[in-house]
């Protein structure tokens, strides 16, 4: 316990020698206190630094529309294994059906257990690099996002990704294979991604990547925002 906070070792162990069973009762209270206050102000920091637009978690979250696969589930899933591994998912299904919701879910439960995460819509984060590229700080930007041990690409194919786009989003990706781990978002299925970055060889080689470590859950059924809009009551 005391290699984790900063003191002086031999004030520590003289300290201790001459402490009562009542002060080191004491201390040891008083340490795992500050411990425990470390730990949660470090989660705050990831949670602030991964930059979720909402707060969403898995309490009662329905799991009936996902289609995992034959040999992995929820609990693989819950337990994070795939980030331990360097392992990418991709979410994939229509709109609403609450993928964006999972991968923020997922997200929020690794920096919970200390991992750092970055969240991003695909456009947002391509609107990022292009800035950075812009002003000259685009390694700066890429070591930076490079630091999250998860990273979350939301909406990805939503809109389609001109020459230059596809060139940063590709150096992100290929950057994070096999150091990190990817969650995507997105209603497209793989043959389309050719079509959403511009480049089928780059797509391809994305694609390589992905499936290479990655997992797919298949997301169906309704809209869950369409099912509930007050237009449709």
């Amino acid at each position: 316990m005391s290699r984790s906070l900063t003191l002086t070792r031999s004030v520590l162990a003289g300290t201790l020698a001459e402490a009562t069973p009542n002060q080191l009762d004491f201390i040891e209270r008083w340490f795992t206190a500050e411990l425990d206050s470390r730990e949660r102000s470090k989660r705050l920091r990831l949670l602030k630094q991964a930059g979720f637009p909402a707060d969403k978690t898995l309490d009662g979250y329905d799991w009936t529309n996902l289609k995992m696969p034959a040999d992995w589930g929820r609990a693989q899933l819950e337990n994070l294994d795939f980030v331990a591994g360097c392992e990418d998912l991709v979410l994939y299904g229509p709109v609403g059906t609450g993928k964006s919701h999972l991968a923020i879910a997922i997200g929020r439960l690794a920096c919970e257990r200390g991992v750092p995460v970055r969240f991003f819509t695909a456009t947002g984060l391509l609107m990022r690099l292009r800035r950075a590229q812009q002003e000259n700080r685009l390694d700066r930007e890429l070591a930076s996002i490079g630091k999250a041990r998860l990273l979350i690409i939301d909406e990805f194919g939503y809109l389609p990704i001109d020459e230059e786009g596809s060139r940063l989003l590709f150096q992100i990706i290929s950057d994070s294979y096999e150091t990190r781990s990817i969650i995507y978002t997105t209603n497209i299925e793989f043959s389309g991604w050719g079509r959403v970055l511009g480049d089928k060889n780059m797509a391809a080689a994305l694609i390589d990547r992905t499936v290479h470590h990655g997992r797919l859950i298949r997301f169906e059924g309704r809209s869950y925002r369409s099912e509930h809009a007050l237009m449709t009551k």
